[in-house]
């Protein structure tokens, strides 16, 4: 943990100079963009939850613009290393963003979205949708009344959409019609909303409909890994071959753990 002190050293730098602008009009800023840092995902037996938690630490205690995550790619054979054969855990990567973005812009904290019992995330769910299923005492949350900050744990709500819920039912009250309108992914989103205090015409919620419409994006065969390429932010995997060799008993097991 050597980095942690001239991170520090920065972070200070950066506090001093703030103060120094207001003092003096022309003084130089001192690293403008801010402050960023990279982990490297797969290297070590390091969990999310640890992960995770030193991103969460980062962030409030060095005010961290950005922490950046790398799957690790074996370029050397090493004792300490995985073995040369090894693939490049994208996919873990890919969540760990998709839980970085929680940290930063839906309110969640380290310790709700992993623990020490469950400390990896659920490849097949993304943390949101994870998160949810393993609390539907929370739910279903009347659009109409909830605070925006409960929105924003609703799966198919982003931010944007969350903001104009707010805004839009100043003017009246909302119904699925209009939530689509206004952004919301009514796919994922259906299953733990009501409007009115009435759910979906037509709903019928199973935990095979529930799981299965929070998976999206491209198939992903049952028992093998996905292929090695480079994911965006927010691009899930459609698994939908995965009932005809159990892969939804894979499935349950991380969405109940």
């Amino acid at each position: 943990m050597s980095i942690l002190k001239p991170m520090g050293l920065i972070t200070n730098r950066i506090k001093e100079n703030r103060s120094d602008i207001v003092r003096y009009n022309h003084a130089p800023r001192f690293a403008p963009a801010g402050q960023s840092t990279q982990m490297i995902v797969g290297a070590t037996p390091d969990t999310d939850y640890q992960i995770l938690n030193l991103t969460e630490g980062l962030y409030r205690k060095y005010a961290l613009k950005r922490v950046f995550f790398s799957a690790y790619t074996p370029v050397v054979e090493d004792s300490l290393l995985p073995a040369l054969d090894t693939k490049p855990p994208l996919l873990r990567e890919h969540r760990l963003y998709q839980a970085d973005w929680l940290l930063r812009f839906y309110g969640f904290k380290a310790n709700e979205l992993l623990d020490e019992a469950v400390p990896n995330f659920n490849p097949l769910l993304d943390p949101k949708c994870s998160w949810a299923v393993n609390h539907r005492e929370q739910f279903p949350v009347e659009i109409n009344r909830a605070p925006y900050e409960m929105l924003l744990r609703v799966p198919g709500i982003g931010v944007r959409s969350a903001q104009r819920i707010v805004k839009a039912r100043r003017a009246g009250s909302l119904d699925f019609h209009a939530l689509k309108k206004l952004g919301v992914v009514l796919k994922r989103a259906q299953f733990f909303i009501t409007c009115k205090d009435k759910p979906l015409e037509g709903l019928k919620v199973s935990e095979h409909t529930l799981l299965r419409s929070l998976m999206s994006g491209q198939e992903l065969a049952p028992n093998q890994p996905p292929q090695v390429e480079q994911l965006t932010l927010f691009d899930d995997f459609n698994l939908s071959a995965l009932p005809a060799a159990g892969g939804w008993d894979l499935l349950k097991k991380g969405a109940k753990a």
